[in-house]
């Protein structure tokens, strides 16, 4: 299937992370928290870890960690749906369509649930028409971009001359929860909200780009290393100090089955600062830099990420017969990781 527009968004709520450390000292969460764990948040938010700046969707961030279950609900099912609305906007934009145009609207998330899902919302939002077909992929984690993407290649595959839309969205805000588990810790100081969506023919679009060899890789053995759990009606993130082992791991082992065709660029999410570096090795002499440099502006936006790099890297190249393809790459909660190319 071919791409014919991408488009990203976050909230207009900005904050450098040493904004987030004075939001910290001014919480009376600080005074539940144990030394060790100050000393985490301080070393994060005010140290080299990668991030400059991350966005929120949830209102009155300053007391997310003393939200009730019931108001970060609340505030996923009014944000979730503007931020998804407003990439897939601009992208129709991009792309001289309007919303009637669509046939199908897919939508991965992981930070929130709602039923009927985000796509109910968002097609409500834009002004989809009443019969066009709506997924919603919910669970996948900070790898949910790619898969949602080959769920829409078989839609187009089956109905070629159809349009096809695919948005990853996440308000990881309305999934923060704080306590003295390290892997909580550093969860809080990484995530942040963003959306990222694509518009997919069968057809060829401006660019002539399209998406293809897709790959997967599940670990449920390791399923404990990265997930969500619940804990008082909220949203809770393990995260175990081996899943940066655990990302080089398996992308080491789809990059192994990539085939022969050439590549150009590698776009991965960047999951951390240690995720980077571990990758970094795996995929040399390919540059992780886009995905470095979403972190520094984002931070880790769990499954648009892969997109927002992927769309700073179209910023300056893009791929060719004699350069080769774009690998795509992301990874996450399962423990799972999933590829694809884009080429011509």
């Amino acid at each position: 299937m071919y791409l014919h527009t991408l488009a990203t968004a976050v909230p207009p709520s900005t904050l450098t992370q040493h904004q987030c450390w004075e939001i910290v000292q001014r919480s009376p969460v600080r005074e539940r928290l144990n030394k060790r764990s100050r000393l985490i948040i301080h070393s994060i938010l005010n140290g080299d870890h990668g991030i400059a700046t991350r966005h929120f969707a949830v209102p009155d961030i300053e007391h997310v960690f003393d939200h009730t279950a019931d108001q970060l609900h609340h505030a996923f099912r009014a944000e979730a749906p503007k931020l998804a609305a407003a990439a897939l906007g601009t992208a129709l934009t991009r792309a001289g369509l309007v919303p009637a145009q669509l046939d199908a609207l897919l939508i991965c998330t992981c930070t929130g649930y709602l039923c009927p899902g985000l796509s109910s919302y968002v097609s409500e939002q834009l002004g989809l028409r009443s019969n066009a077909f709506l997924q919603d992929l919910v669970g996948l984690g900070c790898g949910a971009a790619i898969p949602t993407l080959r769920a829409a290649n078989y839609i187009l595959a089956a109905q070629p001359h159809a349009t096809v839309a695919c948005i990853a969205v996440e308000v990881c805000s309305a999934a923060f929860y704080l306590d003295d588990d390290p892997g909580v810790i550093i969860s809080a100081c990484l995530f942040s909200d963003g959306a990222a969506a694509t518009i997919w023919r069968a057809t060829p679009g401006p660019s002539g780009l399209r998406v293809f060899d897709f790959d997967t890789l599940h670990r449920p053995a390791d399923r404990d290393k990265l997930r969500f759990e619940q804990r008082d009606g909220k949203l809770r993130n393990l995260l175990d100090r081996s899943v940066p082992a655990l990302a080089a791991e398996a992308v080491s082992e789809l990059w192994s089955r990539r085939g022969p065709r050439s590549v150009a660029r590698v776009v991965a999410h960047p999951g951390g600062r240690d995720v980077i570096e571990a990758l970094a090795p795996v995929l040399a002499p390919h540059s992780l830099e886009a995905s470095a440099r979403v972190l520094r502006d984002h931070g880790n936006m769990s499954s648009p990420s892969v997109l927002f790099a992927l769309e700073d890297t179209l910023r300056t190249a893009a791929p060719s017969p004699t350069e080769g393809d774009f690998w795509l790459v992301s990874f996450g909660a399962g423990f799972s990781a999933h590829s694809c190319r884009l080429g011509v």
